[in-house]
């Protein structure tokens, strides 16, 4: 057996699939590994894009508004997970069907192919920025791929290992955030962040940063349940990673947007989504949080990707190594294309139109016409109480489509003056239980079982 052979096994032997766990992670956990994972740099520079385009006091109640509605999105179908075993892509196979599932999973991950660009190059611009100030040396696209080749190499030797130390980066990074709020209000009063005279010309109102942040919430939502499965009740996840993500998403927004308060105080102007200018600001120990977020987060995101296209077929795996070759290899190139940088908050936009209305439907499908139980047909390659139609349920996927086709029409043709993230996800709610309401007086209802269970259950 050749070494790359030997290689492929090992990974293969310690790789996540895509069928059923018993979680045995109490709520602590929970709510540490969420709160590790969301105090990430895209989080805080999404608060940046909040002043001055809202008055100070107002933009952290919208954050914090936008936070709570969002984590309820969250929180639903993170609960699935618990309550199934599965991870958030293997349950759409319940709405979507055996294959119509497939289409969310390449959504999945394309999405999070984005992220990964994104943080790559955040990391990688932000280390070009303290070599270029120590050296000279100025390569913002060299250092945003090798932050990404190391990211990648994360992804496949250390996945498991930066789990285990997500909670310590996350006591880290609290400890930078607590410095830079204790720089920015030490030097300048909570009235003077308040007195920040708004720039209407930004475009920003209360409720489009609303659904901002609602936005970035539901981008979270597509790992929901691949952690909380992890979680050994439904209690444990819901408190866990509801307290988990909104102290996180709360924490980092608002720093964000008193980071860049402090900058405009300070020199009068500032860039939104600029790391470098905040780092230029506060120094090194934002530089580090920045870093040590990205590699956190973004292994997370690159293994995630490698596992939802290894695990899209669970009849017929696809061979580990070369996937995680393949994608990481994408990855890495798109590190490259800074210019993305410029569009996050298109890219955010993007996320909405593909995963609003999927989870509204998961949540349709799940608490409402399935009535809180998957049985273990959702298991089964062929046939089954999720085949539908040729494994394939066309009224989720017509219901997708049009929610998608809402939210490109109220961004970018009859712009919504509430934005388009809480419009899709009730217009494909209702539509979606509207349409197959039918179904659920078809069926009976059926006792809930974790798929763990079932399974040896059935073995027996």
């Amino acid at each position: 057996m050749n070494l790359y052979r030997k290689f492929e096994q090992k990974l293969e032997a310690g790789a996540e699939n895509s069928g059923p766990i018993r979680g045995q992670l109490g709520t602590g956990r929970i709510g540490m590994i969420w709160l590790a994972a969301n105090l990430v740099v895209t989080t805080l520079l999404t608060g940046t894009f909040f002043v001055p385009g809202l008055d100070f006091s107002l933009a952290l109640i919208m954050i914090v508004a936008g936070t709570l509605v969002g984590a309820i999105i969250l929180v639903l179908v993170g609960n699935i997970g618990t309550r199934t075993g599965l991870p958030t892509m293997a349950i759409t196979r319940g709405a979507f069907g055996t294959r119509g599932s497939l289409l969310p999973v390449a959504a999945n991950v394309i999405v999070l192919m984005g992220w990964s660009w994104v943080q790559a190059m955040l990391a990688g611009v932000t280390v070009n920025y303290i070599v270029a100030s120590a050296t000279g040396f100025n390569h913002p696209v060299l250092f945003s791929v090798i932050c990404q080749i190391f990211v990648v190499t994360l992804a496949l030797f250390g996945h498991e290992g930066i789990s285990r130390v997500e909670p310590w980066l996350a006591v880290l990074i609290l400890a930078i955030m607590g410095y830079v709020f204790a720089v920015a209000f030490g030097k300048f009063e909570p009235a003077q962040f308040a007195a920040i005279p708004v720039d209407h010309s930004l475009g920003y109102t209360p409720f489009i940063v609303l659904d901002i942040v609602i936005a970035t919430a539901v981008s979270w939502t597509v790992l929901s349940a691949d952690i909380n499965r992890m979680a050994r009740s439904s209690r444990s996840g819901i408190v866990g990673s509801g307290i988990g993500y909104l102290l996180s998403t709360v924490l980092a927004m608002i720093l964000g947007a008193t980071a860049l308060g402090y900058v405009i105080l300070s020199v009068g102007e500032a860039t939104a989504f600029d790391p470098t200018i905040l780092v230029a600001a506060f120094g090194a120990p934002l530089a580090i949080a920045i870093f040590l977020s990205v590699m956190a987060t973004n292994t997370m995101a690159v293994y995630g990707m490698i596992t939802s296209v290894v695990n899209s077929r669970p009849e017929r795996k696809l061979p580990f190594l070369a996937t995680a070759l393949a994608v990481g290899s994408v990855s890495i190139l798109g590190a490259t294309w800074l210019a993305l940088l410029d569009q996050f908050t298109d890219f955010l936009t993007l996320i909405g139109a593909f995963f609003v209305p999927v989870f509204a439907i998961m949540i349709v499908d799940y608490y409402f016409l399935k009535r809180g139980s998957y049985t273990r047909d959702i298991l089964r390659h062929t046939g089954g109480a999720y085949w539908y139609r040729n494994g394939v349920n066309w009224i989720a996927v017509a219901v997708w489509v049009a929610g998608a086709v809402v939210a490109y029409l109220l961004t970018y043709i009859f712009p919504s003056p509430i934005g388009a993230t809480l419009p899709c996800f009730f217009a494909s709610f209702v539509l979606y239980l509207g349409l197959s309401w039918n179904q659920r007086s078809r069926e009976g209802i059926v006792a809930h079982e974790h798929l763990v269970r079932e399974a040896s259950q059935q073995a027996g």
